[in-house]
């Protein structure tokens, strides 16, 4: 009989052993995460003919918006990561992933609670009391991986948070460089339309000359009257458009419109060269590749979690503490109570719902695939476009440039023509109006360029190095 009891001992120990090494090693379920393939180019196609620049150490990399060499732009830009409201919703997400994370890794871990009592009862005209002082602790260990599988989508979910940080922060960046070059090309096209103005009052007062002399007639004075107001219209316009712009930045840099004033000023910025890197070197560039990727790698690691739920769920429970009718004998010897146990629980029928899950849980996975592969293919087409509109535009700026000097010299000539009355004044109002919008057409061009180059950065990533 006492071999009999040592042999089921024994067993019991040897059984409990084998549970406890299971619950610490354990088997996870589910599909390992392989990044998913996607096939891209080796070169871009739009890179024809691109000169890009070597990277030099004097190069800024953190802080890309410093190649553009503007102080003002450095001051407004660094304010973003601070006050920009978009970003602080951004990291309040990562904060929430990164406490989420925490929460599954508790699952680890064993739960303990203590507990206190003292109630006191009449039964019969007997009063009884009752003190009572516990502990207890349950553990369900993870046999199946569920936890780790929980533990691993935690993790990729915190990861991809931290990859949408980044985002915002250079996407709200990257608006704010672009508003700001607008709102400097619309100050300098507003001095551009100033000086017009001028010439127009000017070419006024020689066709009133004119007119004194008895050279031309009165509707060159009505011409020349109606082309300068109606330049001076389009100068005011141009301070609605300046007027939304500096909104925009205040925005974007967490004030009110009210609170923000930005002096006008010329543009002090330079185009930089911009170093092109492969397009592999992409994807580990740009933060949003980098969250679709990661939420692909925590969509995988639910179906571990979906397919757990199939196996059986074991815990441990432990609970120990002392018992007694008076206070003072309450952590005496006889007063202890404890007890030890296990449980192991089985979903027998569910109606499908665990199949249901994994399915659920597999096609979350393949849309998150194919989310990170179009998140590709839309960093890739960014690249491209940028590229063809940086190298075009040089061309075009060069051709404009050659169109306003020529329509600077025309109306130039035909404005000596008329003085020496060899020309009408329609000729002059013609040649005045191609000479305007052609530079004005010049300043478009800059403009254009300096938001191209701005969002060339933003499409690489932000900066020179994909280390970050």
């Amino acid at each position: 009989m006492i071999n009999i009891f040592r042999r089921r001992t024994i067993m019991a120990r040897s059984v409990a052993a084998a549970l406890v090494l299971l619950a610490l090693n354990g088997c996870v379920l589910g599909p390992n995460y392989t990044k998913p393939s996607i096939d891209i180019p080796d070169t871009f196609k739009e890179a024809q003919g691109w000169k890009s620049a070597e990277p030099s150490d004097d190069k800024p990399r953190g802080s890309w918006w410093e190649v553009f060499g503007d102080p003002a732009l450095n001051t407004l830009v660094a304010q973003v990561d601070v006050s920009n409201q978009n970003v602080q919703l951004a990291l309040a997400q990562y904060r929430q992933a990164q406490a989420a994370a925490q929460a599954a890794r508790a699952s680890f871990f064993p739960t303990i609670g203590a507990s206190a009592s003292a109630d006191r009862s009449d039964a019969k005209s007997k009063i009884s009391n009752s003190f009572g002082l516990g502990l207890d602790a349950s553990w369900e260990p993870d046999l199946w991986g569920g936890v780790a599988r929980s533990v691993e989508a935690g993790t990729a979910s915190l990861q991809s948070n931290a990859a949408l940080l980044a985002a915002a922060r250079l996407s709200e960046q990257a608006s704010l460089v672009q508003d700001y070059f607008q709102l400097r090309i619309t100050d300098e096209t507003i001095v551009l339309q100033a000086n017009t103005v001028e010439d127009y009052r000017r070419a006024l007062q020689i066709t009133q000359n004119q007119f004194a002399a008895g050279i031309v007639t009165r509707s060159d004075i009505a011409q020349a009257q109606s082309q300068l107001k109606n330049a001076e219209a389009q100068l005011i316009d141009l301070g609605v458009g300046r007027a939304q712009l500096e909104h925009a930045i205040a925005i974007l840099i967490g004030k009110a419109p009210a609170a923000f004033n930005l002096d006008k000023a010329p543009l002090k910025a330079s185009l930089p060269d911009i170093p092109l890197s492969m397009p592999s070197k992409l994807l580990e560039r740009r933060p949003d590749i980098a969250a679709a990727e990661r939420r692909a790698a925590a969509a995988n690691a639910q179906i571990g979690v979906a397919r757990a739920a199939y196996f059986p769920n074991f815990s441990l429970s432990a609970s120990g503490g002392f018992q007694n009718t008076t206070a003072s004998d309450l952590f005496n010897v006889p007063s202890r109570v404890w007890s030890l146990g296990a449980s192991l629980a089985q979903t027998i029928f569910d109606g499908g719902l665990r199949a249901a899950h994994t399915k659920e849980a597999v096609a979350a996975y393949d849309a998150s695939v194919a989310e990170y592969r179009q998140t590709v293919l839309g960093g890739l087409q960014e690249v491209e476009d940028n590229l063809v509109a940086l190298r075009l535009l040089a061309d075009e700026a060069k051709v404009q440039d050659d169109a306003l000097a020529a329509a600077r010299e025309a109306q130039r000539l035909a404005l000596d023509q008329y003085k020496a009355g060899t020309a009408n004044y329609t000729n002059v109002i013609v040649a005045q109006t191609s000479a305007n919008s052609a530079a004005r057409s010049a300043l478009q061009l800059l403009g254009r360029r300096y938001t191209a180059s701005a969002l060339m950065i933003k499409a690489l990533g932000g900066g020179w190095q994909g280390t970050e």
